[in-house]
């Protein structure tokens, strides 16, 4: 059984010399990210499809266990809206074949502003897709939540191509006031929804975003430990990312919550043992 977890980003100021080795070269920092998790968020590709040669960079730094859910460019899902991006999505999936497998999932993330009446857009959009690669779809509209009608057709047309829907669990975040400036700028950005967990296929994904105080970001994702727990016993292969809003600490979180749920479901394959920050000491 294999429980996949990362972070949104695989370099990250607050890391450097205290979980990561540094200095690093930019063709190192992924291979020594990889050493704590074996998927990473790719919200790169959201802002722009990055240059094939980067991608090579990534594919080399990785092993073929390794998960990238690549976000496709906010060109294709928020300006274009899922219409007349054929030019624009080819050059993304020429861009990332280097990764071969470990391009796993292709995430589309759709605005707050696109609800049930464009679901015949998104089922037209995924119907168009190239069946080699798995697809994820996260959805911000509060009807999706609030409606069971609304979810049931997203589910269907997520169903229809075999597609995961991706929840973003901001709960723990908004059941406090925040306290942090990191906090209360994510109390403006991320979106305040309820907590979905229903998964549509073997292969769930997860973004569960905490506090930047540690006990608190633990004691909110019981919910998901229990239910991760429950998605192994049944086969199925989950990836969890973990947040915070500074994510300081969310490096080694993610590995903390692996291993809440390995103590939970001890057959999970364990993570790699990391690459030390600092060499080791000679005497």
């Amino acid at each position: 059984m294999r429980l996949h977890v990362g972070c949104a980003m695989w370099t990250h100021a607050p890391w450097q010399g205290r979980f990561l080795p540094h200095p690093l070269p930019p063709r190192e920092r992924l291979r020594a990210y990889a050493s704590w998790c074996d998927a990473v968020e790719g919200n790169t590709t959201f802002y722009a499809t990055p240059a094939r040669a980067t991608v090579e960079s990534w594919a080399e730094q990785t092993g073929p266990d390794f998960r990238f859910l690549l976000k496709l460019p906010k060109t294709i899902t928020h300006e274009r809206r899922l219409a007349g991006a054929d030019q624009e999505l080819g050059a993304f999936l020429t861009a990332i074949e280097p990764l071969g497998p470990r391009a796993d999932t292709l995430w589309a993330q759709l605005p707050g502003s696109f609800g049930p009446a464009d679901l015949g857009a998104l089922a037209a959009f995924l119907h168009r897709l190239p069946r080699e690669y798995r697809y994820a779809v996260e959805v911000r509209h509060r009807a999706f939540f609030e409606d069971a009608r609304a979810a049931a057709r997203l589910e269907q047309v997520l169903g229809g191509v075999g597609a995961e829907w991706v929840p973003f669990d901001t709960v723990t975040l908004f059941r406090t006031p925040p306290t942090s400036d990191a906090e209360r700028d994510a109390w403006l950005k991320k979106p305040r929804v309820p907590r979905r967990s229903r998964a549509l296929t073997d292969r769930p994904v997860v973004r569960y975003l905490g506090r930047d105080d540690v006990d608190r970001t633990v004691e909110g994702w019981r919910f998901w430990v229990d239910t991760v727990a429950g998605w192994l016993r049944e086969g199925r292969t989950p990836t969890v990312f973990v947040h915070t809003p500074d994510n300081a600490e969310a490096l080694p979180l993610a590995r903390r919550f692996h291993d809440e749920v390995r103590a939970v479901v001890p057959g999970v394959e364990p993570l790699p043992e990391p690459i030390p920050a600092e060499p080791p000491a000679l005497f």
